[in-house]
């Protein structure tokens, strides 16, 4: 058990066995009173405090105690790393691909260290995450400012994993994260995307097709190789792509890492088949994942430069999109990228009428509530359907198959 010591005073034994309270060499000069505890991990522990506050230091007393009896004590000296120091171990301990982490590393070290990087975490209150996001509105759009608050949030909430600090200053119910508003996706029409199609060199048509038929993104359809489309059944395997890491091309998994097979539609497979005849595959050779990595891979990709190497989508977005869209009269923009050929796909099967939970798997989508989110107000109109099914139902005269059939055993 904690205790409470005078640093002013001390009590001496007087001849007689009578003790006697008396200053101490200390009196009147530094902090009054120092509580003294044994901490989780047996050590000695202490903290001080000034004359006329000693509710307080009995305050604290109770309160360790009590968090070392729910086994929710923090130790005080480990929230006193920056938040510099903590977050730069974070970002080298995610468990993520290194194109997630160039990116993350980026936003937390442009965002988030000015503003927080020199403060200790135990002194990061919900004040001052307000007053940070206060500060990068208006300068950042809600999507980014949405980003940069989950990995500030996450960070925090390590944190408190690692028994730094007590609370997560971004779960405070003053501390909203930023929300974008969600804009409806409004897809191409089939005359755009021919007028897309025609403005790409020969070289690069049939990736429109792959886009617009086949719902693939742009680093999987650069990363697709000759033994991934089989032509007899039908399917194409979605099993890479080609990413660009720290300013070098590697190949890496699909997105999510989920790979997955998409039904390879007879128009997309002529036109495939057709670009291998004038384009035969090229054998490409690029670390996995990580440019500094040894694991090195070869594939025989379809789709190569002239110089036949993989093809670089920034330089593909600059030299061949951007000019495509701009000769069919299309805005730049970002709604007008390569990832608007997905949309196409996904409206042309939902107005095929083909399940969200089919779509979620063909696009790649690891939650098929985030592909109904986002495409349910392209599904199409099901209130003339549910007339026509109910009428037949209950009318004997539009079908044998009713109520009336059904209690005779008919």
């Amino acid at each position: 058990m904690g205790h409470i010591e005078d640093r002013w005073h001390k009590t001496i034994k007087l001849p007689g066995g009578k003790t006697e309270r008396v200053r101490t060499a200390r009196y009147g000069t530094g902090q009054r009173y120092r509580v003294r505890y044994v901490a989780p991990d047996g050590r000695e522990r202490a903290k001080s405090f000034p004359d006329r506050a000693k509710k307080r230091a009995e305050d604290f007393l109770i309160s360790v105690e009590s968090d070392k009896l729910r086994a929710a004590y923090i130790d005080p000296d480990a929230g006193r790393i920056t938040f510099r120091e903590y977050a730069e171990t974070w970002l080298r301990t995610q468990d993520v691909d290194e194109s997630t982490r160039e990116s993350t590393e980026l936003r937390v070290r442009k965002h988030l260290h000015p503003f927080f990087g020199d403060r200790q975490l135990a002194a990061i209150k919900p004040g001052h995450v307000r007053e940070w996001d206060r500060g990068i509105a208006g300068k950042l759009a809600v999507a980014t400012r949405s980003v940069i608050f989950a990995h500030l949030r996450a960070i925090l909430g390590a944190a408190v994993d690692d028994e730094r600090i007590a609370k997560n200053p971004c779960s405070a119910r003053s501390v909203k994260q930023p929300r974008a508003v969600a804009r409806q996706v409004v897809p191409w029409q089939l005359g755009q995307v021919t007028a897309i199609r025609v403005g790409v060199p020969d070289r690069y048509r049939a990736m429109v097709d792959l886009g617009a038929g086949c719902g693939m993104r742009q680093g999987e359809i650069i990363g697709v190789a000759e033994d991934d489309v089989d032509f007899v059944d039908g399917w194409l395997y979605v099993v890479r792509q080609v990413k660009r890491v720290r300013s070098r091309l590697v190949f890496g998994l699909p997105k999510n890492d989920l790979d997955r097979r998409v039904p390879l539609p007879g128009y997309v497979a002529d036109v495939l088949r057709q670009h291998i005849k004038e384009y035969p595959p090229v054998a490409v050779t690029l670390p996995w994942e990580d440019p500094a990595s040894e694991d090195r891979r070869t594939y025989r990709l379809v789709f190569v430069t002239g110089r036949r190497n993989a093809v670089n989508r920034s330089w593909f977005d600059a030299k061949v999109w951007h000019p495509a869209i701009e000769a069919a009269s299309i805005p730049p923009g970002r709604a007008s990228g390569m990832h608007a050929l997905r949309h196409f796909y996904a409206s042309a099967l939902l107005d095929g009428g083909e399940s969200i939970k089919a779509l979620a798997a063909y696009l790649g989508h690891s939650d098929p509530g985030f592909t109904l989110r986002v495409y349910t107000h392209l599904m199409p109109a099901s209130e003339e359907r549910t007339r026509r099914a109910i009428d037949r139902l209950f009318r004997p005269d539009a079908s044998t198959d009713g109520p009336a059939t059904a209690q005779t055993g008919e």
